[in-house]
């Protein structure tokens, strides 16, 4: 595949997903989601490769879901799903198929993540396996597609944060257990590389039965059928939520029209969708 809006690289037994899109702050739209499953078969398919990296371009992992920008719209225009099941499908393939896909790739998966890190790109990073955040990452919840985050840091401060929708910094994410480790900006490539080494180190089989165990243990508490439940309730909502519903002046939490805090689409480079 030609890639467009990623880079995918091999370094001896490490493969590295970069999202590249610094104009939208890489923002995810189809194409980016569709490139970044072709990079994940690639990785899959290389026997060399023992451990997959995804990070951000230009200082950011991912603003979120693209909904706006021209080449978006154009990209999912051509994809040419009729209304109705065509793209009822076309969106769960892209908001839950492909990330329990992701999830459930053999090889351990790390999530490098540095500034902004909202909605999709906390999708993105919650079904790798292991997070590491640079100091200066900034995370946002909300209720989305992919809906891990209850399991990623407990119904309670789910609750308090996707109520709120409110930024928490990197150490926040490390202590409420959804980043395993903080870095400073400027050692967190290392870090996580040399990490990722050391684990490439180990019997490809050990690692790749040790984290399905560990899939399987998640799922036994209803990980992937609580997020198919969930996708459904937010599919509804999504079709329910017409203007007319909405009251003057509320939030609309969408990644290409954000209102938390007073920050604005704007600030991410996005365009309004």
């Amino acid at each position: 595949m030609d890639f467009q809006e990623i880079t995918y690289a091999v370094d001896g037994p490490l493969a590295v997903i970069t999202l590249n899109v610094p104009q939208y702050k890489n923002a995810q739209g189809y194409r980016m989601l569709d490139e970044i499953d072709a990079a994940f078969d690639s990785a899959q398919a290389d026997k060399n490769v023992r451990v997959l990296i995804i990070r951000g371009s230009n200082g950011n992992f991912s603003t979120g879901h693209d909904l706006g920008s021209p080449e978006a719209i154009e990209y999912r225009k051509n994809l040419g799903a009729a209304p109705g099941i065509e793209a009822y499908d076309q969106f769960r393939k892209y908001n839950l198929d492909l990330l329990l896909k992701w999830r459930n790739f053999t090889k351990p998966s790390i999530a490098m993540v540095e500034g902004y890190c909202i909605y999709a790109g906390w999708m993105l990073a919650a079904c790798c396996d292991i997070v590491f955040a640079g100091e200066n990452a900034e995370f946002l919840a909300g209720f989305v597609e992919y809906m891990s985050i209850p399991w990623d840091i407990g119904i309670r401060r789910a609750k308090e944060l996707c109520f709120e929708s409110r930024f928490i910094t990197a150490q926040e994410a490390a202590q409420y257990g959804f980043v395993n480790r903080v870095l400073p900006n400027a050692e967190l490539e290392r870090e996580t590389y040399a990490y990722a080494r050391r684990v490439a180190e180990n019997t490809p089989g050990v690692l790749r039965y040790a984290k399905l165990q560990m899939n399987k243990a998640q799922d036994r508490q209803g990980f992937t059928q609580s997020v198919e439940d969930s996708f459904g309730d937010y599919f509804a909502m999504m079709n329910l939520l017409t203007d007319e519903w909405r009251v003057p002046g509320e939030k609309r939490l969408a990644s290409v029209d954000l209102a938390v805090k007073g920050r604005k689409g704007e600030r991410f480079g996005l365009k309004k969708g």
